[in-house]
């Protein structure tokens, strides 16, 4: 191709270039080219639809999985403080039929809840298993980290009023029910912080409350081992926000500070931290007391409206003034004697 006066460049004469060459060529049917463009990309967008489907349903079953496990602890605990009660009343007291039915029946319940929480433990192991073997996803490869930076500057903010307070914890705990309660049945300090990194907006005062509101909510039915649960919930958001006051900065930005703290902690802390729960556990107790005793009144009062005859006299009251029958008969004893 070479030639004494240089180069020849007759060969690439016939190159066509065309400005639009992006989007159509001459040489090329544009038609067919736009159809099969869009069946390559249907085909892309069904697989990622696909992809991403298989992986919302595989977090799903892992999520089901942890709960199911968190609730079966839970009830075995419950459930072995019964059979506790039960065998400790069988040796102070008499035998007797109904007794020991019972407690074969919650025997029974204790062997099948092991049995379940053996079931679930080893699942959740061969998802774990399952989980570190799934490849990479492409489409979920790299996560965003921030979308904007938070200055933690106070805001001037006005004073909530009581009715505005009431309106927003209604209106917050109506939409993050679900989330809270979940929230409240996790037992591990990473679990805890996963879920909180995931759902930020838990992290607020509003929580706290709801927490506290389920744990007295659960003394009240008697399920003493999910109040327990759910209290420990419930003072870990309450370090969390107790931490953020102390520091000056949102409650959203410093939980994993306090997970971090909670992990390491000496004992003091910790000491300090369980003295809290305790102290949460005792007031639910009281609180759900009152309340009962409070509802009870009510009832009693109910039913005593009920009764009121003419003249708004209640006939049980009437009755309760009457002389003892006893009394009445040492009159009448006492009246044949002075005849």
């Amino acid at each position: 191709m070479g030639t004494k006066g240089g180069i020849d460049y007759s060969a690439w004469d016939h190159i066509y270039v065309s400005d639009d060459e992006d989007v159509t060529c001459p040489y090329v049917d544009t038609p067919s080219l736009f159809r099969m463009r869009h069946r390559v990309s249907g085909q892309t967008c069904c697989s990622r639809e696909s992809r991403l489907e298989k992986m919302a349903e595989f977090q799903q079953r892992g999520e089901d999985l942890e709960h199911n496990l968190a609730e079966c602890k839970i009830l075995l605990k419950e459930t072995q403080e019964r059979l506790k009660k039960l065998e400790e009343d069988r040796q102070e007291g008499e035998e007797d039929e109904e007794r020991e039915a019972e407690l074969k029946k919650v025997q029974a319940e204790v062997k099948k809840l092991r049995k379940d929480e053996k079931m679930f433990e080893k699942m959740m192991e061969e998802y774990r298993r399952e989980e570190k073997k799934l490849p990479w996803n492409v489409d979920t490869l790299s996560k965003e980290g921030f979308s904007k930076s938070v200055l933690n500057i106070k805001p001037d903010t006005k004073e909530e009023t009581e009715k505005e307070k009431v309106e927003k914890h209604k209106t917050f705990v109506e939409k993050y029910a679900k989330e809270i309660k979940h929230f409240g049945m996790l037992h591990r300090w990473d679990d805890s912080q996963k879920y909180l990194s995931d759902n930020p907006h838990l992290v607020c005062e509003e929580t706290a409350n709801s927490l506290v509101v389920i744990c007295i909510d659960y003394e009240i039915d008697e399920k003493h081992a999910l109040m327990e649960q759910v209290a420990h919930q419930a003072i870990v958001m309450q370090f969390i926000l107790d931490l953020a006051r102390a520091l000056k900065v949102d409650p959203r930005g410093c939980f994993r500070d306090f997970f971090s703290k909670i992990k390491t902690a000496d004992k003091q802390y910790l000491d300090m931290f369980d003295h809290e729960l305790e102290l949460l556990k005792e007031r639910v107790r009281s609180c759900a007391q009152s309340r009962m005793e409070g509802a009870m009144k009510e009832l009693e009062e109910e039913e005593r409206q009920k009764r009121l005859g003419p003249g708004g006299l209640d006939p049980v009251e009437v009755y309760g003034s009457l002389p003892k029958v006893n009394h009445l008969h040492k009159c009448r004893s006492a009246d044949v004697a002075s005849v």
